[in-house]
């Protein structure tokens, strides 16, 4: 099923951390790595120029782990983790679409992605 291309909202809980995506939701993917495993994020893929960081840069933090390669932001304030630099394509995002305003994922296939096998 193809969806129309759409710009959505994003925030983390407190609101700190505001960005814009646009994207036409392909597919959501679930990762298998040990910090996707622990957030248990939901997640859809957008290029870096569909990516509009809104306000709060400054409220960010970064993790990175393994090769250090990935770089996992989460808000320093409220501590949830709204979205993460991809370490094979790094010009592309993963976006935790539980971050995104009235989004509700039905219907949308999942594809579950291999991160701890990765070297």
């Amino acid at each position: 099923m193809t969806r129309p291309l759409q710009t959505w909202t994003g925030r983390c809980h407190c609101g700190a951390i505001r960005f814009e995506i646009d994207t036409d939701f392909p597919e959501l993917t679930q990762c298998d790595c040990s910090i996707c495993r622990k957030k248990n994020a939901l997640m859809v893929k957008v290029h870096e120029s569909a990516f509009r960081m809104l306000a709060g840069a400054d409220a960010l933090a970064e993790y990175r782990f393994h090769s250090h390669t990935a770089h996992h932001h989460f808000c320093k304030v409220c501590g949830i983790y709204p979205f993460h630099r991809k370490r094979v394509t790094p010009d592309y995002y993963g976006i935790n679409v539980y971050c995104l305003d009235g989004f509700d994922p039905a219907g949308i296939p999942v594809r579950m992605t291999v991160g701890a096998g990765m070297p």
